[in-house]
């Protein structure tokens, strides 16, 4: 059992089984905002435990909330200490909503580029994705919310996510997909969640090897681990492996209180399948195939985070929510998030610059993708807006093409009547014309044209390219101004066939509320795209996951065959040129890169100046080359490290960069964790595609 503290122990020694049982199963929450609740015991005074989504801001049912950018963004930046920020100011937003728990991060490691939810995850590197993940956990709980990381593990697809088995060979686990959990549980993270899909044969919510023996055992995790929303699937497997509660416990109904009978859509689980640790949980123990000392533990582990966040002590736990600071968080962050992919000096636009404004969504703000992280804002600024506001030359805005069609879960739930068009209010009633944007391209100084997709949980993307016309309008707008900037808002890598035709190309991810105020402010230099890719733009078919057998999978099961060889290790190993490396991203300033030297054996120091006129910002990357040993096969080179630093004009600075251990190490199914003897090189670089210095590393002995 884990270790437990004086008033939690007293607590449980108080309980019946009834009110422990009332502690490991969700159940509806009379306020109806929680995304899931445990109504603790009233008789001991345990207050109830409210846990709500999600990783992109409070979706509190029928609340409003920060929009903050979408979690892709928040990991371009390259920015422990921002994600951070952004961490703490969710949970206060959670606080001020009455929430005790926050259902993020999500640190998956994108493997698959058409996945649906790419953009509530961090990175292709787990390097990457376990500091931002590790500063996002840290930032969440420093304001007493319970994070919650998910989704454990090898959850990569939406395709068949509630039953397909992702096959994968144990090194690749512990070198790829294990370590943004494990860093979070370094954190301190208060609780994980499970994922819906099986690993190599058995479902997450059961699996006691990868819950019981590495979370729990080997990793000390002491918080609580939760299933995803109805993705418990037995009653004994689960406890048994180590799951503690059952979110949300409770089946769908209809009016008359019975349980309806649906057709269950891909990627949807069975909402009726729902209870599983009350009363089946109860006969379990009775019948001793559950022990009874797994409940306790299951109390202790729930009890132990109610205290930590300061349930159990007198006094208010004030939020904040929709504060100033939060709105200028909101907008600092889709700036510092925005990726400047090509720029052949067209931006930043000068002041007085007449712009032509095209894109079908140009007047509504693209807050995030379609899921349980839908956030509704108090407030929030369309790419027109922003733009306008901005602007001293004149700003002409036009659609081009029609609209593309919105996506969401809640429109794939058979119970829920939803829809998620554009929001009619500011969407013009006028039909597009692509003659009219053609026109006003061609009469502008600069055409920026706006761009996005359409992604969701629980739906995979069918391809990489832009949907509706949007390809059609851009090389329309292209022909007629050479001049033309594409702004790209997407959940992950897309297609860019003409990128040879346009003058600059900005990917801006899933904005946020500040969308169209961080757009201007990256468009007219006032902030640098302070931004870099933390997944590689590829072509759709050079991805590793083109092949059928490995995306979405055959007879139920996604073969992990490629192995460690994801993202850019990948491209490194075939020797292919993605279209834009991972780690790329260009600044508005110049820099230039000193000899580097290696500190000691896990830091490098690297000076780098700034020899534009204008600030800028600049992420230092350090890659690790291994030594090569005989009939181990490795990664060309593995992410180490990173530093994003801001340079005023001239500045110079020598940057540190700390390298972590797990690029220098591989997992061996006999040894375990190895370190081989020998030198590395370490390959200090603006991406993996741009190595600006060298310098060796000695790891023998």
């Amino acid at each position: 059992m884990v270790r437990t503290s004086p008033d939690v122990d007293a607590l449980l020694a108080e309980m019946d089984r009834a009110e422990k049982l009332a502690l490991v199963r969700g159940t509806e929450d009379p306020a109806e905002t929680a995304t899931g609740y445990l109504p603790g015991v009233d008789r001991l005074d345990v207050l109830p435990f409210r846990l709500v989504d999600g990783p992109l801001g409070i979706r509190a049912e029928g609340e409003r909330a920060t929009a903050f950018p979408a979690s892709i963004a928040t990991a371009a930046a390259f920015d422990p200490e921002l994600a951070h920020a952004q961490g703490a100011a969710m949970a206060r937003e959670a606080r001020a909503h009455d929430q005790d728990a926050l259902l993020a991060p999500g640190v998956n490691v994108v493997r698959v580029p058409h996945c649906g939810r790419n953009f509530e995850y961090l990175s292709e590197d787990p390097v990457h994705a376990s500091d931002v993940g590790r500063a996002l956990v840290s930032g969440i709980q420093s304001e007493d919310v319970v994070a919650t990381v998910k989704h454990f593990v090898a959850n990569n697809q939406e395709t068949h996510r509630t039953t397909v088995s992702a096959d994968v060979d144990e090194r690749t686990l512990r070198e790829l997909y294990l370590p943004p959990f494990r860093a979070a549980v370094e954190a301190g993270v208060g609780s994980v969640m499970t994922a819906y899909n099986r690993v190599n044969g058995t479902h997450m919510s059961d699996h006691e090897r990868l819950v019981g023996d590495v979370l729990k055992d080997e990793w000390g995790f002491g918080g609580y681990v939760v299933s995803d929303w109805y993705g418990l699937e037995t009653t004994v497997g689960a406890a048994n492996a180590g799951l503690d509660v059952e979110m949300p416990g409770v089946p769908v109904e209809d009016d008359d209180g019975d349980i309806e009978e649906f057709e269950w859509p891909d990627g949807i689980p069975d909402a009726t399948h729902a209870g599983l640790f009350g009363a089946p949980l109860a006969a379990a123990i009775d019948e001793g195939t559950v022990p009874p000392e797994r409940l306790d533990d299951m109390v202790v582990r729930v009890l132990g985070q109610m205290a930590r966040v300061g349930l159990f002590a007198d006094g208010d736990r004030p939020g904040e929510l929709d504060s100033q600071r939060h709105r200028d968080l909101a907008e600092r962050v889709a700036a510092r998030g925005t990726v400047l992919l090509e720029n052949d000096g067209v931006l930043p636009l000068d002041d007085d610059t007449d712009v032509a404004l095209v894109g079908p969504h140009v007047h509504e703000p693209k807050l995030g993708g379609g899921g349980s992280s839908e956030t509704t804002p108090f407030h929030s600024v369309s790419p027109a807006e922003g733009v306008e506001t901005r602007a001293g030359g004149t700003v002409t805005v036009a659609r081009g093409v029609p609209e593309i069609e919105d996506v969401s879960l809640f429109d794939l739930l058979p119970f829920v009547e939803s829809g998620h068009d554009a929001d009619e209010s500011t969407t013009p009633a006028t039909e597009p014309s692509l003659d009219a944007a053609v026109d006003a391209a061609a009469d502008a100084d600069v055409a920026v044209v706006v761009v996005r997709d359409a992604t969701t949980e629980a739906r995979d993307r069918d391809s990489l390219s832009l949907p509706g016309r949007q390809d059609e309008l851009v090389s329309a707008v292209a022909a007629a101004n050479d001049r033309t900037v594409v702004v790209v808002r997407s959940g992950g890598p897309v297609e860019t066939p003409w990128r040879d035709d346009v003058a600059a190309i900005v990917e801006q991810w899933y904005p946020g509320q500040a969308d169209g105020t961080a757009l201007a402010s990256v468009l007219y230099g006032d902030r640098d795209p302070g931004g870099r890719l933390p997944v590689t733009f590829a072509p759709e078919d050079a991805y590793p996951t083109s092949d059928e057998r490995r995306f979405p999978g055959v007879d139920g099961v996604a073969h992990y065959d490629e192995g460690l060889f994801v993202g850019y290790r990948h491209f490194d190993a075939t020797g292919v040129d993605p279209t834009y490396p991972f780690g790329h991203g260009h600044s508005y300033a110049t820099f230039e890169y000193r000899d580097a030297v290696a500190v000691d054996r896990s830091t490098v120091e690297v000076g780098v100046e700034n020899v534009a006129e204008r600030p800028g910002r600049e992420v230092v990357q350090a890659y690790v080359r291994p030594p090569d040993v005989d009939g181990v096969d490795r990664p060309v080179r593995e992410l180490g490290g990173f530093e994003s630093v801001s340079l005023d004009a001239g500045e110079s600075r020598t940057v540190s960069l700390s390298l972590d251990e797990l690029a220098f190490s591989r997992y061996d199914s006999r040894h375990g964790w190895t370190v081989d003897d020998g030198r590395y090189t370490v390959d200090v670089a603006r991406s993996a595609g741009d190595v600006r210095a060298s310098v060796d590393v000695d790891r023998s002995g």
